[in-house]
């Protein structure tokens, strides 16, 4: 399968998933993205447009920890996400995967969100 094709099929998978999940002030919409190198993952206020909380390996209170985008990445990114997110008030999100199947690295991510506090 050519790139152009595989890139466009998966900008079609994020706006199916994004016609269900809308984030709200009370329930942001915790959008996470994993690439080749880095996990960046956020809190979004879909009605303001907003961003209300954001983190990702390139922060400089993760980068002295050389984190990758695998799983250990992903557990150890989940927990600092779920504390900043508590930090700023929020204790309920709804989970956006960005067409990315839910196992392995977005699983691992989820589960320690939840454990970190975040209600899905």
């Amino acid at each position: 399968m050519n790139t152009i094709r595989k890139a466009d099929l998966l900008q079609k998978r994020r706006w199916r998933i994004r016609k269900k999940v809308q984030g709200t002030a009370a329930r942001p919409r915790l959008a996470v993205r994993f690439t080749a190198k880095h996990i960046y993952a956020q809190a979004i206020n879909d009605d303001a447009g907003s961003t209300l909380v954001f983190l990702g390996t390139l922060d400089p209170e993760l980068r002295g920890k050389k984190l990758a985008a695998n799983l250990a990445g992903a557990k150890v990114l989940g927990t600092a996400f779920a504390a900043k997110a508590k930090a700023a008030g929020i204790g309920a999100v709804v989970f956006d995967r960005a067409g990315a199947r839910y196992h392995g690295k977005v699983k691992t991510f989820a589960d320690a969100a939840r454990e970190g506090g975040l209600k899905f």
